[in-house]
């Protein structure tokens, strides 16, 4: 997915038109931000809902919390969404509180393009 920016959304390899369908029923979605320099930026989205689900998950493992890197929540996961989120995001620089990596193109990922 190409954002204004010169941002992408890079999603895991096989994301498809179904996978875009069921994206909000789902509730989450992990992928990297690319910037136009190539460097990658892990970001995983989540719905209220789903962030609920895995806090449970990992009390009833005996952890105290949840905790990712790079975290987001959203009211609702959907392109729109993500794409309204890393805009604002990318512009109060929250990316540099993230570990970027350096990636060159892999057949294990695909760019998303809005149409």
């Amino acid at each position: 997915m190409k954002m204004s920016s010169n941002l992408h959304l890079i999603l895991p390899a096989g994301f498809d038109e179904q996978a875009l369908f069921e994206l909000p029923f789902k509730g989450w979605l992990s992928a990297y931000v690319e910037s136009e320099e190539g460097y990658r930026y892990p970001v995983h989205f989540s719905d209220p809902v789903r962030l609920q689900q895995d806090l449970e998950e990992e009390v009833q493992l005996g952890k105290p919390h949840f905790a990712m890197p790079g975290l987001i929540i959203l009211p609702e996961v959907t392109m729109e969404a993500i794409e309204k989120a890393v805009q604002v995001l990318w512009e109060q620089g929250f990316f540099a509180y993230l570990k970027a990596e350096q990636h060159e193109a892999s057949n294990l990922q695909h760019e998303y393009q809005f149409a």
